[in-house]
């Protein structure tokens, strides 16, 4: 790759090809997928067919609609030695906040965790809806401040500081200070 051509944010050929196994999966029709996820029926077909720029809340309502982890939507097949170096890596973005999320290991099979690099800048909050029944989230700050946890319950964190939380419960993430980054495992039981 040349420096010239910028790298793909989004793996559009591996979400499409993940939300049509897991909606086949499912036994689900594309417009009973794309109600029971609150999106339009359009958008969907369009991400099946490897076009669009899908949301974080695009994704994640997709993978609760289906049962299934955000990782399982976004994550390619995982060589034995990988190496994600900075600025590398596809990236999604919220339509809330200054909130990108990078998918940096997905839970093995047969396992249940993924483990994501996020950036975020002060502004809007990014909200987040529950995720699949029995999620757990576990963050842990590595430059900033955050202000992250359960709706009514969140706590402001700084660099090296630790907090896990229900992730089946609305819950929100706010950058205090530009320059914020953050690791979240999301553990599903």
């Amino acid at each position: 790759m040349s420096d010239a051509t910028p790298p793909s944010r989004l793996p559009l050929d591996w979400i499409a090809a993940s939300l049509r196994r897991e909606r086949t999966r499912a036994g689900l029709s594309l417009s009973e997928l794309a109600k029971r996820a609150g999106i339009a029926k359009s958008t969907l077909s369009q991400l099946e067919a490897a076009s669009g720029n899908p949301s974080v809340e695009t994704l994640w309502a997709l993978g609760v609609a289906l049962g299934v982890p955000f990782s399982t939507l976004v994550e390619p097949p995982v060589p034995v030695l990988r190496v994600i170096r900075a600025g590398e890596g596809a990236e999604v973005v919220s339509e809330q906040a200054n909130f990108v999320a990078k998918l940096l290991s997905a839970g093995p099979s047969g396992g249940r965790r993924d483990i994501y690099l996020l950036r975020a800048e002060p502004g809007a909050v990014r909200e987040s809806e529950p995720h699949i029944p029995g999620s757990v989230e576990h963050l842990v700050v590595s430059a900033g401040r955050v202000k992250a946890g359960p709706v009514g319950e969140t706590v402001e964190l700084d660099p090296g500081d630790y907090v896990t939380y229900r992730g089946d419960v609305p819950h929100s993430y706010e950058a205090l200070v530009p320059g914020t980054v953050f690791v979240l495992v999301m553990q599903h039981v």
